[in-house]
């Protein structure tokens, strides 16, 4: 399970170096990773064998529907699979960069089964989102919630 979120650096050639305590998990025996793009501008890192079969059901999404279409377009069309380097970098595409607004500063933030890739200013509204939220703009299921 990931989680926690950590600031990153982007390098000159696009790489982002992933922490050494979730390195093992996100790649488990050197396996790749799949790095993609999402609806909220941000990039989604999955362990190749948890992206797997969410790629399958959403290949298996009706393509002449135009917005099931659109999803498959984005979140599959755009999938990366990468492997990390010697030094635990791994190379972020341009595409994707562009996609999401990665510049130097990143955040890397943990969310169960994967990582979201964000831009600075994209996590900063992100957080401002967060801070804004009332009792009554809960989701679902999230109201009864005891922590």
């Amino acid at each position: 399970m990931f989680q926690g979120t950590v600031a990153l650096s982007l390098d000159a050639k696009g790489r982002i170096a992933v922490p050494a305590k979730h390195r093992d998990a996100l790649v488990p025996d050197g396996a790749p990773l799949v790095i993609t793009a999402h609806p909220h501008r941000c990039l989604l890192v999955y362990p190749h064998s948890v992206w797997d079969p969410i790629s399958k059901q959403i290949s298996a999404m009706p393509g002449l529907d135009a917005r099931s279409a659109t999803l498959k377009r984005l979140l599959v069309g755009h999938a990366q699979t990468e492997e990390l380097d010697a030094a635990g970098r791994v190379l972020v595409a341009p595409s994707l960069r562009q996609w999401a607004g990665l510049e130097k500063q990143l955040w890397l933030v943990g969310v169960g089964s994967h990582f979201e890739l964000w831009s600075d200013a994209g996590w900063q509204q992100q957080q401002a989102a967060m801070l804004a939220l009332d009792g009554d703009a809960l989701p679902a299921g999230f109201e009864s919630l005891s922590l």
